[in-house]
């Protein structure tokens, strides 16, 4: 069902409505699940564990958006749409901002500036919307 806040985005053409997929999303979720799970592999750098779980919470938050109907190709958009698609947490959604940001500086200027503490935030983060997700159950299509 769509979110009426979501519908504005989609008026002024940041967001773009199309039909959710149940494929699709079940596919999202295990990337996810495998983005995960490769980011506990010991020898992984930082960086490397950073990449990985990252991509899993941005997965997870464009699947949510997707379940929902809609779909961005802003990257850091879906991350300001959990608070509608999975009522998240403002403060989360502010540090999945904020690592989209570091995310970008690492990928365009070549510094990787993470801490730990921030790692684990981001790992504790993408645990609960991995949970969040799956309990959204199959898609409503019309």
């Amino acid at each position: 069902m769509p979110l009426k806040e979501l519908d504005n985005l989609v008026k002024i053409k940041t967001l773009k409505t199309e039909p959710p997929d149940q494929n699709e999303f079940n596919r999202m979720i295990e990337s996810a699940r495998r983005f995960l799970k490769d980011a506990n592999v010991e020898e992984l750098s930082d960086e490397g564990k950073f990449s990985c779980i990252y991509s899993a919470a941005h997965i997870l938050s464009l699947a949510a958006l997707r379940w929902h109907g809609f779909r961005s190709s802003n990257r850091y958009q879906v991350f300001q749409c959990l608070v509608h698609t999975v009522r998240f947490d403002q403060a989360k959604c502010r540090i999945l901002s904020q690592c989209h940001n570091l995310r970008n500086v690492a990928e365009y200027e070549g510094q990787f500036d993470v801490t730990p503490q921030l790692l684990d935030e981001l790992l504790d983060i993408t645990k609960e919307l991995l949970v969040v997700v799956e309990r959204m159950g199959p898609v409503v299509s019309d």
